[in-house]
């Protein structure tokens, strides 16, 4: 057996199988390419769903891990330390609020998003205790808790894993009749993804997040805008929020905030919102640790230059012009996204979306599948053009075959 059978037929043995990844064995990464313990390098066009919007091993984000590592990495909550402040104040600007909720995961953060909305229900907008209603769309992904998959629509996330929590109506994503409709006096906050990445990078109609905002406002209710896939800078802006000129109540964040390096997520919002907690009510060991604090302040440093949001724009602008080529040639039928961000619906008879992956995989590039037919691309926002054009040459490629 070789290294890489030797290394995959090891995790199937003693790891449980809750994932199906690539048959390869990555052992080093730098920049857009990632290379395997064979020392074949491959080009990654999935950056991590997005965790790694800044690349692997970049430079900056890795002298600042560092730095960190030789001075101090967890405190716990029961004390203070000098990352914190300067943390939750810069993230807090970046994103426009005043207030943050560090926690780890991007699961973490939407649990807690979850709690707040209650909460904020309950002590600020009256609604009788036990009774808080939460709307989330239809195909959403927000993470795979008990919680979280209980408003899931996706049949593997859900099947034997119940009973389900309540509280929670599911409606379709981009309807706004629908959205008025479901809303009651119980209603405590609309829950939705700008952009739904695992739905296959689904972008909702123009108008619709402009709509929710409109409507959330008109009857006293919290937007929450999960932005842990889409926010960052992977759309072109800092937020898909701002294509639309929307300002959320919240923001949920996580994946690139700690830089593909530490997981840091956190939850946004106003002091009237976030100020519902007392001591005691919520928190995480790790959450807001030293280290997390470090790397995310100079993702958050590296976003203020606005070079990666632009980056994301140009870049974004010249997948999505060869992506369109490829429709209509009867291997895509759909091509989707915003920035350097799309999801690549391949046509019935021209292979499902893990053999795209595999034969890409061949190529020497790095994708994923999802939903059966649909491929997603999202490169680091570090790549260069030379490289992303390559990487779409194979595509093409594949698609011929």
């Amino acid at each position: 057996m070789s290294t890489t059978e030797n290394a995959i037929a090891s995790a199937e043995a003693h790891s449980a199988h809750n994932y199906h990844p690539l048959p390869v064995v990555v052992a080093t990464a730098d920049g857009a390419w990632m290379t395997d313990v064979e020392g074949r390098r491959y080009l990654d066009m999935l950056a991590g769903y997005s965790a790694l919007n800044f690349g692997h091993g970049n430079r900056r984000l890795i002298d600042a891990a560092k730095a960190q590592l030789e001075r101090v990495t967890l405190t716990s909550r029961a004390f203070h330390h000098d990352r914190f402040a300067d943390f939750c104040t810069q993230l807090a600007e970046l994103c426009g609020m005043e207030m943050v909720l560090p926690m780890n995961t991007g699961a973490e953060a939407v649990e807690t998003a979850v709690k707040t909305a209650r909460k904020w229900g309950y002590r600020v907008k009256g609604v009788p205790d036990g009774m808080a209603k939460i709307i989330v769309a239809s195909d959403n992904f927000h993470g795979r808790t008990t919680t979280i998959i209980s408003f899931s629509t996706d049949h593997e996330a859900r099947a034997d894993f119940g009973p389900y929590t309540p509280g929670f109506e599911i409606v379709p994503y981009g309807d706004l009749t629908a959205l008025r409709a479901a809303m009651t006096e119980n209603t405590v906050a609309v829950l939705l993804e700008p952009i739904q990445g695992e739905a296959g990078v689904l972008v909702p109609p123009p108008g619709y997040l402009p709509g929710v905002r409109e409507l959330t406002r008109e009857r006293n209710v919290l937007f929450i805008a999960d932005e842990i896939q889409s926010g960052l800078g992977r759309t072109g802006k800092t937020f898909a929020c701002e294509h639309e000129g929307v300002v959320p109540d919240m923001y949920v964040l996580g994946k690139a905030l700690g830089g593909g390096v530490v997981p840091v997520s956190a939850v946004v919002s106003s002091a009237a919102v976030l100020g519902v907690y007392r001591p005691g009510e919520h928190g995480s060991t790790f959450g807001g640790n030293p280290l997390a604090c470090a790397v995310a302040l100079e993702v958050i440093a590296m976003l203020r230059t606005g070079e990666f949001q632009e980056r994301a724009t140009e870049l974004g602008d010249h997948l999505h012009q060869e992506l369109g080529l490829l429709v209509g040639g009867g291997a895509v039928d759909t091509v989707r996204g915003r920035g350097l961000w799309a999801g690549v619906d391949i046509a019935p008879g021209h292979g499902t979306g893990r053999e795209i992956s595999e034969k890409l995989m061949d190529r020497r590039v790095l994708v994923k599948d999802t939903h059966g037919s649909t491929i997603r691309i999202a490169p680091p926002l570090v790549i260069s053009k030379e490289d992303l054009d390559w990487g779409l040459e194979q595509l093409r490629e594949v698609l011929r075959g």
